[in-house]
């Protein structure tokens, strides 16, 4: 599971008083809680460990808070060379994006090596079995996804993954 960082600011994402939302007594539960206007400052935001993966900071962009776990948003970092990269998984999400702020990443999906660049976006279906195993000293990706609080399911993979790059 993700590990969500609270926004640094909290009040900045409760309604303003020209907003006019349903009372949450009036939502079913089939209904989805309305969700706050958000603005994460740079500066009010940093790089964390405690995310999915250990070798990766990640930065939260105070999504989730504000729509209620409907969605997380956040931008990983390579924080530690590749080793063993991500392993064999799929997400349990409905869901889920990659875009590639800087430098690259390879990916196996499913059977087919994949280097997303820089400026590059991956949107990764539901259920799609995939492997995160090399990156650059300098990655960092916007990943966004729902559910907030998606799973990670490790499986067997459907083929060898390649070698990983050193960094120098």
């Amino acid at each position: 599971m993700n590990a969500v960082t609270p926004a640094a600011n909290p009040s900045r994402l409760t309604p303003t008083p020209d907003e006019s939302l349903p009372s949450l007594e009036s939502l079913s539960p089939e209904q989805p809680r309305p969700t706050l206007f958000s603005h994460v400052k740079a500066e009010d935001s940093h790089f964390l460990p405690g995310g999915l993966r250990d070798f990766f900071v990640y930065k939260d962009l105070g999504v989730a808070q504000a729509t209620h776990g409907q969605v997380i948003a956040h931008i990983a970092k390579a924080n530690l060379p590749p080793t063993d990269g991500t392993g064999w998984h799929y997400h349990v999400a409905q869901f889920q994006i990659v875009y590639m702020l800087k430098g690259w990443a390879r990916f196996m999906y499913e059977d087919k090596p994949t280097l997303v660049k820089a400026g590059d976006c991956v949107h990764q279906r539901p259920g799609i079995v995939h492997y995160l195993f090399d990156y650059s000293p300098d990655m960092e990706y916007l990943e966004i996804v729902g559910p907030a609080d998606f799973g990670s399911i490790a499986v067997e993979g459907p083929c060898e993954v390649p070698s990983v790059t050193p960094w120098n």
